[in-house]
């Protein structure tokens, strides 16, 4: 059933080329997301995104030639990542956006070299992938600004002293923990213990059991949604009472809900993608993803929508259709406006964008600058009519 699915997927992309006006050329782009498997609910966000950008496009005007996508699924395995991205080369594709997990870029970027293609991802975020290939770009910022942004809110904001570690083995795990343990310890905090374990490992409960016997005041998780989660659930069932501190992996509504009452009180970083923004992109992307899917969309969706437009603009400043030219697109785009902020890829392939820590609160993320201004502010209204209220009180005794 779910080899039909890709099938279908496939096919209704691609009906556009159907009916095509004779001799306007047909651009294909490929994508390589999970659809299925343990990284779904990424991908199936992702994808989500994409369709919609890649739908608006071809409803707009005229782009000059016949866009054609064609999507496949890696059920999350690197290796059947690298092999379709192959596929979708030989197919013709100019470039593929895919690479949804740094586990799945890491492995191909080699092929996107073989090929001399460029690969642009929406979501992979290792500090391995940084200057990996001059055809490997992507538009969601490196781990490095998580990882580095977390280990300061933890040692300055929250004052945490003692802090242990539950890492992943994948380049994921490895880059983001690494770097929140380096600005960790920079500002005099303590890593307790670095606890790895590998990938696919489905009972964590030995684990948890270890880091809440060493009594740290934090607990920082650094893996995949479906380990997160089940690591959050842990830490909540074991009764832990320090802070549980994680990543933007943990940035899906899928991973909240799955999470239930264990989510509340997690820190984790995400980049800024605010719904309420008032500023386009934002409203016209929030209400046709609305209108679309029934749903809002969630940071991974407006990575897969944002990675579409910037493959559509690269092609725009290119103007070529070429797929060994497509980086000079890509390298000529300068403060792109997309969802997910300004847009614009350094000399290492990268975008800089700053994330900012965000805390569950009635089963909701809630920026935790905002949550705190506005716990001030409450704080400071109550103060005030207390204030006046005394005042009334002094004044008719």
């Amino acid at each position: 059933m779910k080899d039909l699915s890709r099938v279908l997927l496939t096919l209704v992309l691609g009906l556009g080329i159907l009916g095509c006006p004779a001799g306007e050329k047909t651009v294909l782009i490929g994508a390589v997301v999970p659809l299925s498997g343990p990284v779904e609910a990424y991908g199936t966000a992702v994808n989500n995104g994409i369709a919609l950008a890649y739908e608006r496009a071809k409803s707009g005007p005229d782009l000059g030639f016949v866009l054609q996508l064609e999507t496949v699924d890696s059920q999350g395995d690197p290796a059947t990542a690298a092999k379709l991205l192959k596929d979708l080369y030989s197919k013709g594709a100019i470039t593929v956006i895919g690479g949804v997990t740094s586990d799945e870029a890491m492995e191909m970027v080699g092929v996107a070299d073989a090929a001399d293609r460029t690969l642009v991802s929406p979501t992979a975020s290792s500090p391995e992938l940084t200057g990996v290939s001059r055809n490997f770009y992507r538009i969601f910022p490196s781990d490095f600004e998580e990882g580095t942004k977390m280990g300061s809110f933890a040692a300055n904001t929250l004052g945490l002293k003692t802090a242990v570690i539950l890492a992943a083995e994948s380049p994921y795990g490895r880059g983001i923990q690494g770097v929140f343990k380096n600005e960790f310890t920079r500002h005099g905090s303590e890593i307790v213990e670095v606890i790895e374990y590998p990938q696919g490992t489905n009972d964590f409960s030995g684990l948890i059991e270890r880091a809440v016997t060493l009594e740290p005041e934090a607990v920082y998780l650094a893996a995949y949604w479906d380990d997160v989660v089940a690591m959050v659930k842990g830490l909540h069932q074991a009764g832990y009472k320090g802070k549980t501190l994680t990543t933007a992996a943990f940035a899906t509504s899928q991973a909240v809900e799955s999470a239930g009452p264990a989510a509340e009180n997690v820190y984790f970083t995400q980049t800024v993608f605010d719904l309420s923004n008032p500023n386009e992109p934002i409203p016209s992307f929030v209400e046709a993803y609305r209108a679309k899917y029934g749903l809002d969309p969630d940071l991974y969706a407006a990575h897969g929508y944002d990675a579409m437009n910037i493959v559509l603009e690269a092609l725009k400043k290119n103007d070529s259709t070429q797929g060994s030219d497509f980086w000079k697109g890509m390298r000529s785009i300068r403060s792109y406006q997309g969802t997910t902020g300004s847009l614009q890829f350094d000399e290492k392939g990268d975008v800089q964008k700053y994330p900012r820590v965000y805390v569950i609160k009635d089963a909701a993320p809630v920026n935790y600058d905002k949550f705190v201004n506005e716990a001030r502010r409450v704080l400071q209204e109550s103060l005030k009519a207390l204030e006046q209220k005394q005042k009334q009180l002094r004044a008719n005794p």
